[in-house]
């Protein structure tokens, strides 16, 4: 299979790695030379500086992977299935429900296959988690509380795109989408919010809260608490996910919900101990890195409509719950 990638920050390289493993790596494109010229050398790559210069000379593209700043994720997949490519988008697949709807549109009128990046969808405590609930081993669900703390200092934001509303989104979206993902994975949309968000410590780095703490009903009738803040002292604590149930009391926790922290019930047994590891970028951590199993499901996606992998519409979703949580919770100035 043939691969590009646009955008080659710091994600890109994750991906290089797995289009390498499970194909060629063909081409890949940034603005910035220096980096379009360091990953394509590093992967025997061709390089390109525009959009524009890929598509017009690259026909021969089974997918292409968009890996650049939020805000451009809609414009760069649009453009890319217009063209007649395959696209995997990184999270969030957009920072609007509009520009969300805008993609999946794109790639329907194409007959293009549009997915995007839910990696946490593979950490094996989450994903025992999931089957346990849907068998109804648990009994019926009650009550959740996600945590989510991690640290993100004023240098992450300096001289770049992030903490911006209009290329950033906000929290919610850049650092802890993927979570938002695995609540509506295991419960299913949300239909009521309530609650606080602050910025009470990066004033001057960014416009929108470092801090929130939201009460969620679902569509179902599940209750819980969503409590997410970037000023945990110097490093990332946990993100963790405890589920009162009739029958169970679990928890996962660790720094990216991927460790059974806590379980009691009826012949319930979660197995999985499986730490992982982040995507480290050097003077801060991101979310766990699966891109492995990620593109191994991706791979055969493409070639099976039936296999089942994340699509823009789970992207959709979770662009609508945040935008839902941050409509519902004004800024505290």
């Amino acid at each position: 299979m043939r691969f590009a990638i646009i955008g080659c920050g710091k994600i890109a390289g994750r991906h290089a790695e797995q289009a390498c493993s499970h194909g060629q790596l063909v081409a890949v494109c940034d603005i910035i030379p220096e980096k379009a010229n360091a990953l394509a050398s590093q992967y025997k790559a061709q390089p390109y500086y525009s959009i524009e210069g890929l598509l017009a000379t690259e026909k021969n593209i089974d997918l292409i992977a968009i890996c650049t700043p939020n805000w451009l994720h809609a414009e760069h997949s649009i453009h890319c299935l217009r063209e007649g490519h395959h696209v995997l988008c990184e999270k969030p697949l957009a920072i609007s429900k509009i520009d969300a709807e805008a993609m999946i549109w794109h790639a329907q009128e194409n007959r293009r296959k549009l997915f995007v990046v839910k990696s946490t969808r593979y950490n094996p405590a989450l994903i025992e988690l999931k089957k346990l609930l849907d068998e109804g081993k648990a009994g019926k669900a009650l009550s959740f509380q996600l945590n989510c703390f991690w640290n993100r200092p004023p240098a992450y934001y300096e001289g770049n795109w992030r903490g911006k509303i209009k290329t950033d989104g906000g929290t919610l979206f850049t650092q802890f989408s993927h979570y938002i993902d695995a609540l509506l994975w295991l419960f299913g949309s949300v239909k009521n919010v309530n609650g606080f968000r602050k910025n009470q410590i990066h004033a001057d780095s960014i416009e929108f809260e470092d801090s929130g703490i939201a009460s969620l009903e679902m569509e179902n009738g599940v209750i819980g608490g969503l409590n997410w803040s970037v000023n945990t002292f110097q490093k990332n604590m946990e993100v963790s996910l405890t589920i009162l149930a009739e029958k169970a009391t679990l928890k996962l926790a660790g720094e990216y919900m991927n460790q059974v922290d806590y379980q009691l019930g009826e012949s319930i047994t979660l197995h999985s101990k499986d730490e992982g590891s982040a995507n480290d970028y050097g003077f801060y951590k991101g979310s766990m890195s699966n891109h492995d199993k990620l593109y191994g499901h991706l791979v055969k996606a493409l070639k099976d409509d039936q296999h089942p992998f994340t699509s823009a519409v789970d992207g959709l979703k979770t662009v609508e719950a945040i935008e839902l949580i941050y409509d519902s919770i004004p800024l505290d100035k």
